[in-house]
């Protein structure tokens, strides 16, 4: 049941993803484009995506139990990575491999078991992240107040940066329970409107911080196997 919790706790941090995904200011400009010109972009090149590689890490103490995740996803829902947990206080590990209708997922200790994809859907779909119609795409088209900041280097990538509304609405479409919408900042290729990075602030007074999820190697094949 404890390896269970971990998992449940896992997917719903994964949803973090859809909700949020800087760098050293490459300059600014006053011909910068609108920010719903911007994300409007990225909504619909978001939708293209078939597969991406991701990084979730979090300053001072949001509301949400993850701490750090790397992985790979695809636009069907397979995927792969670990993440960190906090559990009542302390840091627990979880691996885990979506595969079809399978979930594998392994805790601290023991090897992996499985779950049903209907199962885990009770809880939260990961495969919600890239989905068209209700993942990142939708979450960028849905986003208000959007204002263009400047341009600046994420990595090696050529980006604006956009400050940008999250409803409460749209955000609890991928994390179950969350109470509050976000003043989130975005980063979007300015080459190819992809969402590159995504900082989120979550929660109130002590329980207060940051998610930030960072988006990479788009589009690379990304095989997933079971584990052994």
């Amino acid at each position: 049941m404890r390896a269970f919790a971990l998992c449940l706790a896992f997917m719903s941090s994964l949803a973090v993803l859809a909700g949020c995904t800087g760098g050293g200011a490459a300059g600014s400009s006053a011909a910068l484009p609108s920010g719903d010109e911007v994300l409007k972009k990225s909504s619909a090149a978001m939708r293209t995506v078939k597969s991406a590689a991701f990084a979730i890490e979090t300053e001072g103490r949001p509301p949400v139990p993850v701490r750090k995740a790397d992985g790979r996803l695809t636009a069907t829902g397979d995927g792969d990575g670990t993440v960190q947990v906090e559990v009542l206080g302390s840091l627990q590990e979880l691996a885990f491999v979506l595969l079809g209708d399978t979930v594998h997922f392994k805790g601290p200790t023991g090897g992996y078991q499985k779950m049903t994809r209907q199962q885990l859907a009770a809880f939260y779909d990961p495969s919600a992240i890239l989905d068209p119609a209700k993942g990142v795409p939708a979450l960028l088209a849905s986003s208000t107040k959007a204002s263009t900041q400047a341009e600046e280097t994420v990595g090696d990538v050529a980006a604006y940066r956009v400050a940008a509304s999250l409803s409460k609405q749209a955000l609890s479409a991928f994390v179950p329970g969350i109470d509050q919408g976000s003043d989130a900042t975005l980063w979007v290729d300015k080459a190819s409107g992809r969402l590159v990075k995504a900082s989120l602030p979550l929660g109130q007074g002590e329980n207060a911080g940051k998610v930030i999820v960072t988006l990479r190697d788009y589009d690379v094949p990304v095989q997933v196997t079971p584990p052994k």
